[in-house]
């Protein structure tokens, strides 16, 4: 196993084959969803597309931008390197901000992802995950756990990645490989506090963030939620405050579903009265890891009772995006942050901790792809 983080060359194939091709099929994709862009945004675009594919230098975003001195500090490192051979985390989030910089976000504030979030918006599975978990039923201690797992399995709805949408919300009695929601419902049950939420995919995901959220406030199981979300789309689907603010306004609309109505007007009215918090930071666009967490960010979660961080690039955020042992507990890797976690994340990618013995083995003998196929997940924490 690595003890370091994963790099684009052929060392990691999963992390070879986004930079030499699912990421350039996002930027093509992402070109014929928006017609209507000029034609010199277009061929910035293409020009990103084309450096991934080629295998070029990696370069340095333009000015002006307000994050410019961030960025050179974190693509110093990697001056020398081109994209197959870069540090993988630092190769996928920077190509999100140099298409940022394509589309010049700074300046018009466009989604380019917004076509895509609006399709899952409208399906009706997400619809339909939403009723599922507003007609959740049962004690306290049971809706609270119905909840924690549907946000697991709403993580697999992302935009960026077929196949694990294409597994939908249909889940296997042994696809979830760590369940720890037990410990993490006690803990919620015992002392009221403040619930902090990390937050990854708009859509299904998001929107099941938001269903536990109105409820942990709603039950006074939380005396605030903190939703922490990105400052410019990335990742295609990942979750901005324009995401939140555009589904409490579809909620409005659907007069003929009373309640989802009563939800939108619970999260209004928690968002109004400062129960509910938008906190939006660059730094959840970085190519920082958890370990490094500023401390702007380190005293809002220190008083913190629990913090939920989400979905897969958070969990390789959390774990240096490194192949450890699959054995290695959790609490061994981020037990130095300043509240505890609970990460509810479908597999994705390489990295995984906190497995029981012999469990990956055994899985390798079954699915040569389970690590990255969106198909399993985790429900595990640093609690102990």
């Amino acid at each position: 196993m690595d003890s370091c983080p994963i790099r684009t060359d052929s060392s990691n194939p999963f992390a070879q084959r986004t930079i030499r091709e699912r990421l350039p099929a996002i930027l093509r994709e992402t070109r014929q969803l928006n017609p209507d862009y000029a034609p010199q945004v277009h061929d910035s675009i293409q020009r990103l597309h084309d450096e991934l594919v080629a295998d070029a230098p990696v370069r340095l975003i333009e000015t002006p931008a307000p994050d410019y001195d961030d960025w050179r500090h974190a693509w110093l490192p990697f001056r020398a390197t081109t994209w197959q051979h870069c540090q993988w985390f630092f190769a996928e989030v920077y190509t999100y901000r140099l298409l940022m910089e394509a589309v010049r976000w700074w300046e018009t504030g466009r989604d380019p992802f917004a076509p895509k979030k609006a399709e899952e918006y409208a399906s009706e599975e997400h619809w339909q995950l939403l009723t599922r978990a507003l007609a959740a039923s049962g004690s306290l201690e049971e809706r609270l756990a119905t909840l924690l797992e549907l946000t697991v399995w709403g993580n697999r709805i992302d935009l960026s990645y077929a196949l694990a949408s294409s597994h939908g919300s249909e889940v296997a009695v042994d696809d979830l490989l760590v369940d720890e929601r037990a410990l993490y419902v006690d803990h919620l049950l015992r002392e009221r506090g403040e619930l902090h939420i990390i937050a990854d995919n708009a859509g299904s995901e998001l929107t099941m963030d938001l269903v536990l959220a109105a409820m942990l406030l709603r039950e006074n199981i939380a005396s605030r939620v903190v939703l922490h979300l990105k400052q410019h789309p990335t990742f295609v689907s990942d979750a901005i405050v324009a995401d939140v603010l555009n589904f409490l306004d579809l909620l409005r609309q659907r007069s003929q579903d009373p309640a989802a109505q009563r939800l939108g007007a619970q999260l209004e009215t928690h968002l109004e009265g400062g129960r509910l918090r938008l906190a939006p930071d660059p730094w959840w666009n970085s190519s920082n890891f958890l370990y490094a967490l500023p401390p702007r960010l380190q005293i809002p979660f220190a008083g913190a009772r629990l913090t939920l961080i989400k979905g897969d690039a958070n969990y390789r955020r959390m774990v240096y995006d490194t192949v450890w042992p699959a054995e290695t507990p959790l609490q061994a890797i981020a037990g130095h942050f300043p509240c505890p976690l609970l990460a509810p994340r479908t597999l994705k990618s390489d990295p995984v901790v906190g497995l029981p013995p012999g469990l990956a083995e055994r899985l390798d003998g079954i699915d040569a792809d389970w690590r990255v196929n969106g198909k399993r997940a985790v429900l595990q924490g640093t609690l102990r």
